[in-house]
């Protein structure tokens, strides 16, 4: 089924369209946006006007033939604070659908909440719970707080960005007066929510919408010197916050345009969305800020599809990241046999060599779910499955993970069959010293995971870990391990294969490897064994 999302929102209209899959993901066809600002309008005279409507009109027009070019099955429309609040938001509607047959549903502030929360618990992970999530638009303010198991609080607030910045900023850059202003009117509205919400102790604040991930991306791109490659679940500290609002608070629209990482649309709107940040982060005391990159259309399709992969909705809110990883893996077609037999591999041999590379369970769940990507590649093409194996996890849309760890699952795609990694390579350049040395481990365990499966037959049932001489510390000598291969029949394919590739595991962990094949017998014959080449 094709789901197409238009979400009219106060500042801008966006579609979203996309091809809904049985196990409740999607993957997205085409998206369109148009900044309009209608709620600035509404704030300053009360309605949205006849200028205004006759280009929503023909933005919504544009996206009517965008949809149906993508053969959209089910078309939902939904408007937000600036269509219930304009005086003439009724007419607005019926003009819409006059002109281009497009039937919008105007929704209160609490089904609005609960669509964006929808979204935010679909695209980041939730841990520690439970999470305030603010989305912060051009007329209102939705605030939920919630985790994996549901929605606990919801509400509405008239503090849009476009509403506080037509009402209340009267200069450029703003003035003392304008900032006392904003934060007064901030502090009034938000103080009744937030006795009811705060009760719930949220662990985690997590924005969503264009203004606060425009934030979040300046203050990240002032910290790193570069403007992150991926935005969803990007983690930004309070401390670099305030150095970002410093320079937002200080500069005028034209200089904030300038800023890494600023979408200059926005730049008139910065001032207000901070304010809006900065009080949330004083009142719930927290020290970092996360953002989301899904927000109401995600809702919108989510709630369209009505039904999620049962391990979303679980109680463990770690299994948002294997849901992603899955539904990316089906996408690109691919060999899960082979996948899991090789995940299932790495974490033996992760297990059995934790004297030696000290990992911890994080680094476990990376490795196994990198062993389940590794090959997606291939749907691209056989020859340099490696790179495209990156660049699918780098544009996969995974949800849950920070850009860091993005990054990391894309080098163990990268240099899961040869190399090793280079500054060159841009995923391993984002990395600091710490995380380059756990992905390095994590390679070359994959690299001998992936080797013991060679054939793509199963052949190998186990691997286990021992230290001939019983010393597992590096320095000491020259340190022994060795892998016991569990397999049926010869497997000497497998066996070739790891002493091809064991060099990166011996540089890694100063060791000298060795290889013990211990017999199974022949395994029952099973035609899906069967490999179809090698790794």
């Amino acid at each position: 089924m094709r789901i197409a999302a238009l979400d009219l929102g106060s500042n801008s209209f966006h579609l979203l369209v996309v091809e809904a899959r049985l196990d409740g993901s999607f993957v997205p066809l085409a998206r369109e946006r148009e900044m309009l600002r209608l709620g600035d309008l509404v704030a300053r005279t009360g309605a949205i006007g006849e200028e205004a409507t006759t280009r929503a009109v023909e933005v919504i027009r544009r996206f009517r033939a965008v949809y149906e070019s993508q053969r959209a099955d089910e078309v939902v429309a939904l408007g937000t604070a600036a269509l219930r609040e304009a005086v003439d938001g009724v007419e607005f509607v019926d003009r819409v659908r006059e002109a281009t047959g497009v039937r919008i549903q105007v929704v209160d502030g609490l089904r609005e909440a609960e669509l964006i929360f929808t979204a935010i618990r679909s695209s980041v992970l939730i841990d520690p719970g439970p999470a305030m999530a603010a989305d912060l638009g051009g007329g209102s303010l939705e605030i939920v707080v919630g985790d994996r198991a549901g929605l606990g609080f919801a509400a509405s607030v008239r503090l849009g960005v476009g509403r506080l910045t037509a009402e209340l900023v009267r200069s450029d850059p703003p003035s003392a007066s304008d900032r006392a202003r904003l934060r007064d009117r901030i502090d009034e509205e938000l103080a009744p929510v937030l006795e009811e919400a705060l009760w719930l102790k949220p662990r985690m604040l997590i924005g969503s919408s264009g203004t606060f991930v425009c934030i979040a991306r300046i203050a990240a791109s002032l910290r790193d010197g570069g403007t992150p490659p991926t935005i969803n679940q990007l983690t930004v500290s309070a401390k670099d916050l305030a150095g970002a609002a410093k320079r937002i608070m200080g500069s005028t629209s034209v200089e904030r345009a300038r800023l890494p990482g600023c979408d200059a649309r926005r730049a008139e709107l910065l001032p207000a969305g901070v304010a809006v940040l900065d009080a949330l982060l004083d009142a719930t005391s927290l020290d970092e800020f996360t953002v989301s990159e899904w927000a109401l259309r995600e809702g919108i399709v989510l709630a369209t599809i009505g039904a999620h992969d049962r391990a979303e909705l679980g109680d463990d809110p770690r299994a948002l990241r294997r849901t992603s990883v899955l539904a990316l893996c089906r996408r690109s077609n691919w060999r899960q046999r082979h996948a899991r037999h090789v995940a299932a591999l790495a974490l033996e041999l992760f297990d059995g060599t934790r004297q030696i590379h000290g990992l911890d369970v994080e680094g476990r769940e990376l490795l196994e779910l990198a062993a389940l990507l590794h090959d997606i590649g291939e749907h691209v093409s056989r020859s340099g499955h490696d790179r495209h194996t990156a660049y699918l996890v780098e544009n996969g849309g995974l949800r849950g993970f920070s850009p860091t760890e993005v990054a990391k699952l894309s080098v163990l795609g990268r240099y899961h069959v040869r190399g090793n990694p280079k500054p060159s390579f841009e995923s391993y350049a984002l990395l600091g010293d710490a995380e380059r040395d756990e992905v390095l481990k994590l390679v070359a365990l994959l690299r001998l995971a992936d080797a013991l499966d060679a054939a793509h037959a199963s052949l190998v049932e186990h691997v286990k870990v021992s230290y001939p001489g019983g010393s597992a510390r590096p320095g000491t000598g020259t340190l022994q391990v060795e892998l016991a291969v569990e397999a049926h029949g010869d497997a000497e394919l497998e066996l070739w294969t790891v002493r091809r590739k064991q060099e990166l595991f011996e540089k890694v962990f100063d060791c000298a490897l060795a290889l013990r094949l211990v017999r199974l017998g022949r395994a029952p014959y099973d035609p899906d064994r069967l490999g179809a080449g090698l790794a």
